[in-house]
C-alpha cells in the first residue's frame, strides 16, 4: 500500500494533477489488494501486462476521478509507466545485489524486510523517477500555477504552465496575454465588453486568439496589479494543463 501511494503521488506530479488525499489513500488500498497477484501461479507475460494496465486504469479512476477518454488513457499510461519503471528498478536491485526478503513475481514487488529498509528503497525509486522527470524536459519540467479569474462577480480557477517562451501581447496596449482553452472557462467569462482580436505565432504556425479582459486576475492567490488579457483558444493546448502564463507575469509578481 505504501508503494502504491508513492507511485500514485509520483504519477500525479508528472501529470500536474490535484486530488483529495482520501481518494489517493483509497486507490493505494486497492493497489495493495491487487498485490495479491504475487500469490498466484506464474502468469503469462501478455496476460500479466494486460492485468497491469487494467489495474492502473482502476487506480487512476479511484485516485483522480472521471475525465474525458483521452485524458483518462494518458493518466493510465503514465501510472502504468511509473509502476513498470519501479518494477524494473527493483528487478535490477534484486538481480545485482540479491537483497534478502525482496522478490519480483508477476510484476509485483514483494518485500519481506523491515519497514525502514522498505521506505529507503521506495524513496530511492521515487527520486530516481523524479530525476527522470527532470531530464525528460518538456511540459512536465515546467512550473504550474493556479490562475483565478473574476468576472461579473463570479470567479473560476484553472491550472496553467508558466512558459518562458510565451511572449503573446495584446497588440494595441502591449499587455501580456494568459492563453487558455475555451473549455476551462464558464460562460460568464465571455460577458466582458473589452474584447480584442490577438494574433500569435508559435513553432506550430500563426493564428488568432479571442481576447477578453478579466476584472481581476490572481496567480496562486496573489492579485496581479497590471492589466492582463485572457487569450481564448480551442483545441490548441493539449494535455492535463490547458493554459499558459507568460513567465514575465510571474517575474513581475515576485518583484513586488
Amino acid at each position: 500500500m505504501l508503494i502504491d501511494l508513492i507511485l500514485l503521488l509520483c504519477a500525479g506530479q508528472l501529470l500536474h494533477l490535484r486530488t483529495k488525499p482520501v481518494r489517493v489513500l483509497i486507490a493505494s488500498g486497492l493497489g495493495g489488494f491487487s498485490g495479491l497477484a504475487a500469490l498466484l501461479p506464474e502468469i503469462p507475460f501478455p496476460l500479466n501486462i494486460a492485468l497491469d494496465v487494467l489495474t492502473a486504469a482502476l487506480l487512476v479512476l479511484a485516485a483522480f476521478g472521471k475525465t474525458d477518454l483521452k485524458s483518462f488513457l494518458t493518466r493510465t499510461l503514465v501510472l502504468f509507466s511509473v509502476s513498470f519503471s519501479f518494477s524494473g528498478i527493483m528487478l535490477f536491485v534484486c538481480t545485482a545485489f540479491r537483497p534478502k526478503g525482496v522478490e519480483v513475481y508477476n510484476d509485483v514487488v514483494y518485500f519481506n524486510i523491515s519497514p525502514p529498509l522498505l521506505i529507503i528503497l521506495t524513496l530511492l525509486c521515487y527520486y530516481t523517477l523524479r530525476l527522470l522527470k527532470r531530464f525528460t524536459g518538456g511540459a512536465v519540467g515546467k512550473r504550474v500555477c493556479t490562475v483565478t479569474l473574476r468576472c461579473a462577480g463570479k470567479e473560476v480557477s484553472f491550472r496553467a504552465l508558466v512558459d518562458t517562451g510565451c511572449q503573446v501581447r495584446e497588440p494595441f496596449s502591449g499587455e501580456f496575454v494568459i492563453i487558455t482553452e475555451k473549455s476551462c472557462l464558464p460562460d460568464f467569462c465571455f460577458l466582458s465588453f473589452s474584447k480584442r482580436i490577438i494574433p500569435f505565432s508559435s513553432l506550430g504556425g500563426t493564428g488568432i486568439l479571442e481576447g477578453v479582459r478579466a476584472e481581476e486576475v490572481l496567480i496562486d492567490g496573489n492579485e496581479i496589479s497590471d492589466s492582463v488579457y485572457i487569450g481564448i483558444c480551442d483545441g490548441v493546448i493539449r494535455g492535463e494543463v490547458r493554459a499558459i502564463v507568460p513567465f514575465e507575469i510571474i517575474k513581475n509578481l515576485n518583484a513586488r
